[in-house]
């Protein structure tokens, strides 16, 4: 593999908004850098390798790949654009000498973009904006420049970051081009922008080296690997160095094996020189944040401070009838060394032994960012419980302060009353309104992160499926008050068993059910929505019993009504207080705490 200089080396990230079409663009630049053999067959945004990422058409984790360019190697770093992944876009931004920052160009700048463009204008980077997707038939590219020239002054960007440069492109068709009349159709005009604008990395090339970690990954065969930019000096094979911590103290080690980027493959070097991005192994605790450092000149290089968490959800032992049916991972100890693995690599994530030793405190930094974490515990064979989701607190001069998100919803015309009418209960205040195209209408709001829990189920409802919503943490203010829980109790199955159409026959009118006929539950297991605020039993497993005569009509097969699938992130969102979610790898079932009725009533009358 061919070695290059310093001056030979681009560093850049790629930033925008969710589905802004960032990881497609990224597609592109692969595909026309050679980097696959001609007969390669290429899935659709490569990049995204997740089972979860490809399902969900998100990138949850960042990603490292390099393309080269005539003499020069692009090492370009995929991020995430949900802001609930923002602590993935934060630490990769020390990576990088600077950022293609993707807007859609019908969309224009949405709550993530400012998010991200802010936390690169504090790094000192200067953007190049592309303003991606102007093939589609609803394109207005020109106001979309103007609205995120707007944004960066907004953002208090210097002169020389708001004298940005502007590439046309669209990632799916694979063109990039300097003006969008232009007629090439390759990606020539971005890589040329790249190469002439980003400045090649700085530093001393014969100091010692320094090299901070941003991302850690592991392999079976050579255990964890640090990933980072080199940012003093060279790394070599068998270098003996020591780990700065955060802490001050020091850790003596050995670097076993030195890789670079080659596509999307790590390919082993013997030596790789500043600026690049390498990822090393044989430091077997080495953590995000930390220095390596040359171990003859031990100096620490300062970390970029990750947003802290805003909601927090307890993980449980599962102690329901069905526990240990269905999952392999069922134990405390299961449970814990799960959770603190998902802690080395996942910086945003917080983890609290509590006073039961069954309980973790889980903290994120919001219902997606945990939810993503249960949905790949499952699927690696855990079994447990989640309590419902609380917004974490903090305490300033003796006032109560809660996080506040920034809510952009984009709605048609006709659904703005009811979904004005749901926010208010939830605290939102209103900021803005503004006329999208195509009678849609922009409302921007500040809301409480706890009105949020819940909400977008209802949204999805109450817009028929046509609304767009988008939240991004904009702060602490002083607490707002109480908030309404779910305004509907709970159908609750009185006894264990298997459900049959007659017992959901008469069941179905109380509600909307859960659950079909065949499905075995237990006693205190939610199996529905009650129609009413108030929670009721009712027997699912319930047979008719048969008697001698037989009435026409009345006795042909019963008509259940279709059941609302709770997938893990609706189960999340539905839950009150008093109900737990019961996660295993083949089912996603809703509880209440106190299984049995008598002792849930006596609860209720002491509470």
């Amino acid at each position: 593999m061919k070695n290059f200089s310093r001056e030979n080396i681009r560093n850049i990230a790629i930033i925008a908004h969710v589905d802004h079409g960032k990881t497609t663009l990224v597609d592109a630049l692969l595909r026309q850098s050679n980097i696959f053999r001609s007969n390669e067959r290429v899935e659709e945004r490569v990049m995204d390798s997740n089972d979860l990422e490809k399902e969900r058409g998100i990138t949850i984790l960042s990603k490292n790949t390099a393309v080269t360019y005539g003499d020069t190697k692009i090492n370009i770093v995929d991020t995430p654009g949900h802001a609930d992944f923002g602590g993935e876009v934060e630490r990769v931004l020390k990576m990088v000498d600077s950022v293609l920052l993707v807007v859609d160009s019908y969309e224009g700048p949405m709550p993530q973009t400012k998010f991200v463009l802010k936390k690169a204008l504090e790094l000192d980077l200067k953007p190049i904006v592309v303003i991606n997707k102007i093939d589609r038939p609803d394109e207005r590219a020109e106001e979309v420049l103007d609205e995120v020239f707007d944004l960066f002054v907004e953002l208090g960007a210097s002169d020389e970051q708001t004298d940005f440069e502007v590439i046309y492109a669209s990632g799916r068709a694979g063109f990039a081009r300097y003006d969008k009349e232009d007629a090439n159709e390759d990606m020539k005009p971005l890589f040329d922008t790249i190469i002439k604008n980003v400045s090649a990395p700085q530093g001393e090339l014969d100091a010692p080296l320094q090299m901070l970690v941003t991302t850690i990954d592991s392999n079976e065969y050579v255990g964890r690997i640090a990933i980072g930019k080199i940012h003093r000096g060279k790394v070599k094979k068998n270098q003996n160095i020591v780990i700065m911590r955060k802490d001050g103290t020091t850790t003596n080690g050995k670097i076993v094996n030195v890789y670079t980027h080659e596509g999307l493959n790590r390919v082993e070097v013997e030596e790789a020189t500043i600026g690049d991005i390498v990822a090393v192994s044989g430091l077997a605790d080495v953590n995000i944040g930390e220095t390596i450092a040359d171990a003859s000149c031990p100096e620490a290089l300062p970390f970029v401070d990750i947003d802290e968490p805003t909601l927090s959800m307890h993980f449980m032992v599962n102690n329901s009838p069905f526990a240990g049916r269905e999952g392999t991972f069922l134990t405390t100890r299961h449970i814990r060394d799960r959770l603190m693995k998902e802690l080395e690599t996942n910086v945003s994530l917080r983890v609290k032994e509590t006073e039961s030793p069954d309980v973790f405190e889980v903290s994120g930094r919001g219902e997606l960012h945990l939810s993503v974490l249960i949905e790949t515990m499952r699927r690696e064979g855990y079994e447990f419980q989640v309590s419902k989701a609380m917004v974490i607190f903090h305490e300033e001069d003796g006032k109560k302060l809660e996080p506040i998100e920034h809510l952009t919803i984009d709605v048609p015309e006709e659904f703005m009353g009811v979904v004005m009418e749901k926010l208010g209960p939830r605290k939102g205040e209103m900021i803005n309104m503004t006329s999208a195209q195509n009678g849609y209408t922009r409302l921007e709001f500040k809301i409480p992160a706890r009105g949020l829990i819940g909400f977008r189920n209802e949204f999805m409802t109450d817009t028929k499926g046509n609304g767009i919503m988008n939240h991004v943490f904009e702060g602490y203010e002083p607490y707002k008050g109480e908030i309404p829980e779910r305004s509907r109790g709970s159908i609750i199955a009185f006894e264990t068993g298997t459900t049959l159409a007659y017992g959901l026959f008469n069941a179905q009118d109380r509600g909307t059910l859960f659950v079909g006929p065949g499905v075995e539950v237990y006693e205190g297991m939610v199996v529905g929505e009650s129609s009413r605020a108030d929670d009721i039993e009712v027997n699912v497993c319930k047979k008719k019993h048969l008697s001698n005569t037989r009435a026409s009509g009345s006795d042909d097969a019963l008509k259940l009504v279709p059941i609302r699938e709770m997938t893990l992130e609706r189960s999340l969102e539905f839950i009150a207080s008093d109900e737990l979610v019961e996660v295993t790898p083949e089912s996603v079932r809703i509880r209440k705490r106190i299984l049995n009725s008598d002792e849930r009533k006596r609860a209720s009358r002491k509470k």
